[in-house]
């Protein structure tokens, strides 16, 4: 994903692999669904306009970001993806439920990667307040969703090219 000196979606668009022939799933969190249904509409954009078909664009939801293991897991198993998104937006309360929700989806998806061998991608926000969040779901920050979109389509790629043994 992004850093503070370059923003994945600052790539050309020649760097990007086409997705002609991919499969995508996306798990979308419908907690904070302002920020979240921006997401999405960045990915599944990005997503097409990298020649993805909007036929083989899974879009899944679930109540809240820690729910987005348990949804990605589920598309893995029940369906012929190639790679997952995953999209939600934690925003810093009063307590610590923040660090438990954000400790949580993080392993759950990392763990999702290792057991699955394909690409689920860490599309959630972990922001300070909502205005961090809008900032990086269609503000000055760009669009996370974009980014997760384009993570997939090179993982899949990355995949696709060892497993054939190109180097």
């Amino acid at each position: 994903m992004g850093t503070g000196l370059r923003s994945i979606s600052d790539y050309q668009p020649g760097e990007i692999p086409s997705a002609s022939d991919m499969h995508f799933g996306i798990v979308v969190s419908e907690w904070n669904s302002e920020i979240t249904g921006s997401l999405l509409d960045a990915a599944v954009e990005t997503l097409l306009l990298k020649g993805a078909k909007k036929e083989n664009i899974l879009v899944k939801y679930v109540p809240g970001s820690f729910e987005l293991t348990l949804g990605g897991q589920l598309m893995a198993e029940n369906t012929d993806l190639d790679a997952i998104i995953c999209l939600g937006c934690v925003i810093q309360g009063e307590t610590r439920h923040f660090d438990f929700v954000c400790q949580g989806v993080t392993y759950g998806i990392t763990d999702l990667n290792m057991n699955y061998n394909k690409p689920f991608v860490f599309g959630v926000l972990t922001t300070g307040n909502i205005e961090q969040a809008r900032e990086r779901a269609g503000g000055k920050h760009g669009n996370k969703g974009e980014e997760a979109a384009i993570t997939a389509i090179k993982m899949v790629d990355l995949q696709r090219n060892l497993e054939k043994g190109l180097q």
